[in-house]
C-alpha cells in the first residue's frame, strides 16, 4: 500500500497516493486531482511535474549524476562506444559481442537513403540552416518507408528505429555537403558509425579519406554523451508528438524543430561565440566582472545548467578529449587557451563557486567540434543526430506502455469570459 498525500482546498480533505521508483524522489500520483476537486495544478514549463514513467535515463542535478540504464555517463563515455550505448538505450541492457556485431551489422546497412530524397535537397537554397533541411528531410522519410510506420507492429516500430539511427548520419553530412557545394557521399560499410560520418562529411571523391583515431573517438564520445538526457525539451516534444499516434519519422522531425532554439540544442554554438568574443587570454578579467555585474547583458555561455546544481558529469569527460584533440590535430587556436584559462579562472573564483556556475557540455564541445572543422551552423545539426537514439528509444518506451494517453496538457485562463458578438457596426 503506498503512502498517501493529503492536500486540503475548498474546506475539504483528498488523498492522492504517493509513488517511488527506483532512485530520485517520490511523486505525487494527481491523475485524479480534477475529477476529486475539479481543480488543476499551476507548473509553467512543467519543472515539478513527471509527465511520465521512464527506465532509461536517470538524472541527479543537485549531485552531478547522470546514468543510462543504471550505467554513469562517464564510464560508458570512457570505455563504451555510441553503437553499444544506442543498444543499450533501446534494448534495457549492455549488448554480448554477437548482440553488438549483429546491431552494428543492421545499421551499417540501413545507412543509405532513398535516391529520391537526395533529389529533396535541391529545394533548399545553398544558405540554408542545416537544421531547417533536417526537419524537412527528416520528416519526408515517412512518405519514402511506408513499411514501418505502423506503430502498432513492434517489428515496424524496431526497422523504424534502426532507419532513424542510421540514416540520421547520412542525412546531416548531406546537409553539410549542399552548404559547401561539394557531392554526396555514399556511405561506406567497412567504417565505424562516426568514422563513416565524418567520411561521408570531410571526404571529397577524389582522395581516399583518413579517418584520425582521436578525431573518431572525440565524436563518439560527443554522440554518447548527447543520446538522451531524460524529459528535456526536445525528448517531450517527440513523446507529445507520438502520444497522438504520429508516425516515428514526424516525430523526430518534431524533436528536431524544438532542439533548434538557442535555449536548448544551440548553447555550444553561444559558448564558443563567446569564446571569440573574449578573443584572447588577457580579456578574460574584464569579461569575468562584465558576467559578475547585473546590470550588463554579458553572460557566460557555457557555464551552469537548468539541471545540473553541481558539476556537469559531462564535462569531465569533454574536458579531457579537448586536449586529445588538439594535440592529434596539433591546433594553434588563441580560442583554445582562452577556453583553458577561462575554465581555470572561473572554477576558482568564488563567484561561480557560489552560485555553482561550472563549466558544462556545450563549453567543451563547441571548441572540439570547431577544431574538427564544423562550422558552428552544424552544430545543432550534429546534437540531433546523438540525440535521435535517445528520442526513439524514449517513443518506443511511451509506444509500448499500454496506459499511455494522448498529452493534453491544461491552463489557467485569465481571458475575457464570455461575452456576446457585437456587429461590426456597432463597434
Amino acid at each position: 500500500m503506498s503512502d498517501q498525500a493529503k492536500l486540503q482546498t475548498g474546506g475539504e480533505s483528498y488523498e492522492f497516493p504517493e509513488l517511488s521508483g527506483t532512485c530520485g524522489p517520490d511523486v505525487v500520483d494527481i491523475r485524479k486531482l480534477y475529477a476529486k476537486t475539479g481543480q488543476f495544478t499551476y507548473d509553467p514549463g512543467f519543472t515539478s511535474t513527471a509527465s511520465c514513467e521512464s527506465g532509461l535515463t536517470f538524472i541527479d542535478g543537485e549531485e552531478g549524476v547522470l546514468l543510462h540504464r543504471g550505467y554513469p555517463i562517464g564510464q560508458l563515455a570512457e570505455e563504451s562506444s555510441f553503437m553499444e550505448v544506442a543498444y543499450l538505450l533501446l534494448n534495457k541492457e549492455l549488448p554480448n559481442q554477437g548482440e553488438l556485431d549483429d546491431f552494428i551489422y543492421t545499421i551499417t546497412r540501413h545507412t543509405m537513403v532513398h535516391d529520391q530524397l537526395r533529389q529533396f535537397y535541391q529545394g533548399f537554397r545553398r544558405d540554408a540552416h542545416p537544421m531547417a533541411i533536417m526537419c524537412g528531410v527528416v520528416g519526408a522519410l515517412s512518405a519514402f518507408y511506408h513499411d514501418s510506420t505502423d506503430i502498432s507492429d513492434p517489428e515496424q516500430r524496431k526497422i523504424a528505429s534502426h532507419r532513424l539511427i542510421a540514416k540520421m548520419p547520412t542525412i546531416a553530412a548531406m546537409a553539410y555537403k549542399y552548404a559547401v557545394g561539394q557531392p554526396f557521399l555514399q556511405p561506406k560499410n567497412d567504417l565505424s558509425y562516426t568514422g563513416n560520418f565524418l567520411r561521408m562529411t570531410f571526404g571529397v571523391p577524389a582522395e581516399e579519406y583518413e579517418v584520425i583515431p582521436a578525431v573518431e573517438k572525440a565524436m563518439d564520445r560527443i554522440f554518447i554523451l548527447h543520446a538522451d538526457h531524460e524529459q528535456n525539451a526536445s525528448t517531450s516534444t517527440v513523446r507529445l508528438a507520438g502520444s497522438s499516434g504520429a508516425n516515428p519519422f514526424a516525430c523526430t522531425a518534431a524533436g528536431i524543430a524544438c532542439l533548434w532554439g538557442p535555449a536548448h540544442g544551440g548553447a555550444n554554438e553561444a559558448a564558443l561565440n563567446m569564446l571569440h568574443e573574449i578573443g584572447t587570454p588577457d580579456k578574460i578579467p574584464h569579461y569575468i566582472e562584465r558576467a559578475k555585474d547585473k546590470n550588463d547583458p554579458f553572460r557566460l555561455m557555457g557555464f551552469g545548467h537548468r539541471v545540473y546544481k553541481n558539476y556537469d558529469p559531462r564535462a569531465t569527460v569533454m574536458q579531457k578529449t579537448v586536449r586529445e584533440v588538439f594535440e592529434a590535430l596539433d591546433v594553434k587556436d588563441p580560442v583554445f587557451e582562452t577556453a583553458l584559462q577561462l575554465e581555470e579562472i572561473a572554477l576558482n573564483d568564488p563567484y561561480f563557486q557560489e552560485k555553482k556556475l561550472f563549466p558544462n557540455v556545450d563549453f567543451y564541445s563547441g571548441i572540439i567540434l570547431s577544431a574538427i572543422g564544423f562550422p558552428t551552423t552544424m552544430f545543432t545539426a550534429l546534437f540531433a543526430l546523438a540525440r535521435t537514439v535517445g528520442w526513439v528509444a524514449q517513443w518506443n518506451e511511451m509506444i509500448s506502455d499500454p496506459g499511455q494517453k494522448i498529452g493534453r496538457p491544461r491552463q489557467l485562463y485569465t481571458g475575457p469570459t464570455q461575452r456576446d458578438y457585437v456587429s461590426i457596426d456597432k463597434r
